[in-house]
């Protein structure tokens, strides 16, 4: 019966350490859990480092940009108009020639040689048609024999011209002065009608082709200054608008425009692409922001702007706990119990100053929160920044800025550059000693 018992409590007491221990592992876990979530939601991210711009008016030119084509004003590839042989070219590479000046010359031997006979037959027949008229005024000759004459005189005549003609057909000549281009063609060669010779452009004045969306087609008219560039922001060529086709294409909405445009250094090129810019009124007080500054989104165009953050509420002083008591009583405490000593006399005096060192211990640690608080106190010249995402209604952009039409006050202190990982409300710290809107290359220059 006895060792029944015994044994029964045996078990009891393996069940009860088994369940302290599973508590207490259980307990541990959870606590430590509890800590790590308040850890980390209590833990504040870095600062995100931006670069910002203050929304302000400013002077804004409108402008329509289009892709053009350069091609020269007068421009045209030769070709022959009758068969032959080439005999001579009279002219080299990028050369300047006048007007009507010769460049090819076909083989024509056979067309000479019929001309002068046939010039020879023109005059015998004006010698006939002379002599019929002379026999007509004498009574002699009759009249359907001076009419005979006078047409075979006529068409004697005329024949002369064709093969003048003809033989005008085998030398090629320039229709107006400009630059000639390659060769296509070597001596002997044998050419058929309509075969390229060479191509001649008058590099003086050029005209830019280019098409406009129907929506900017009242925005233009006739006589508007044009800007042509290379690419980038540097447009060095000025022209205007010579002409505005009167039709919409239906299949791409789009409308063709000319314009010409001077080029007396021959940096233009008949072929070349250019950017076209269509300068338009300037106008005043216009908010904008550079292009980089925008975000879009499936939820619209959004913005972040910069703010101080707003100052925290005071933290209420902590109760203290019902167990807990002040160092100084405690330590009248001990000295109370201390006569209830029966060997009072063998107190050292090491020991005596335990319970003021101890007290003293709060008291210090009580004053560390205090000079960790100093620290904000002394940064309080910069006060943190946080970020506001303000949704935008962007308009008409130019030259890397967008105009910003709803969403925006003057005064807005906007981030440029950094915002892919921004969010709203988070902590920011501004750094504008680079500019997203300048290129690396200017930026290292005025460094």
């Amino acid at each position: 019966m006895f060792k029944r018992i015994l044994r029964i409590v045996i078990i009891i007491l393996v069940l009860a350490v088994l369940v302290v221990v599973v508590g207490g592992i259980v307990g541990f876990n959870f606590l430590r859990d509890n800590g790590i979530k308040q850890y980390f939601a209590s833990m504040k991210p870095p600062a995100a480092t931006v670069s910002t711009v203050i929304a302000k008016p400013s002077s804004w030119k409108p402008g329509v940009e289009a892709i053009g084509t350069v091609k020269a004003v007068r421009g045209v590839d030769l070709t022959v108009e009758t068969t032959g042989i080439v005999k001579d070219i009279l002219f080299h590479a990028n050369q300047k020639v006048a007007d009507n000046v010769v460049l090819l010359q076909l083989d024509d031997a056979v067309e000479r040689a019929d001309l002068d006979a046939q010039k020879a037959q023109a005059a015998l027949d004006q010698t006939s048609l002379a002599r019929a008229i002379e026999l007509t005024k004498r009574g002699v000759g009759s009249d359907s024999t001076l009419d005979t004459a006078r047409a075979a005189a006529s068409a004697s005549a005329s024949q002369v011209t064709k093969l003048q003609a003809l033989l005008d057909q085998k030398r090629l000549t320039a229709p107006f002065g400009g630059t000639v281009g390659i060769p296509r063609i070597d001596i002997g060669q044998y050419l058929a009608p309509g075969t390229a010779v060479v191509t001649l452009q008058d590099l003086d004045t050029m005209r830019v082709d280019f098409s406009v969306p129907e929506q900017q087609l009242p925005l233009l008219k006739i006589g508007q200054t044009v800007r042509l560039g290379f690419g980038g922001e540097d447009m060095p060529f000025a022209g205007a608008i010579r002409g505005i086709d009167p039709k919409i294409d239906s299949s791409s909405r789009l409308v063709n425009i000319r314009a010409e445009v001077a080029n007396p250094d021959g940096k233009l090129t008949p072929g070349q692409f250019v950017q076209v810019r269509v300068e338009l009124p300037e106008q005043q007080n216009v908010l904008t922001l550079p292009q980089t500054a925008l975000t879009t989104s499936l939820y619209g165009d959004y913005i972040f702007v910069v703010q101080p953050a707003k100052p925290a509420e005071a933290a209420p002083a902590q109760p203290a706990k019902p167990d807990e008591k002040p160092a100084a009583p405690a330590a009248d405490k001990s000295a109370d119990a201390r006569p209830t000593d029966t060997k009072p006399t063998d107190t050292k005096p090491a020991d005596a100053m335990k319970p003021a060192a101890d007290a003293a211990k709060p008291a210090a640690d009580a004053a560390k929160p205090a000079d960790k608080a100093a620290g904000p106190a002394a940064d309080g010249d910069k006060p943190a920044l946080v970020l506001s995402q303000v949704f935008v209604k962007p308009g008409r952009r130019n030259q890397g800025m967008v105009e910003i039409v709803e969403g925006l006050k003057a005064g807005d202190e906007v981030v440029t550059a950094g915002q892919n990982r921004l969010f709203n409300g988070m902590s920011v710290v501004v750094d504008n000693t680079i500019d997203p809107t300048k290129s690396a290359n200017k930026q290292a220059d005025q460094q």
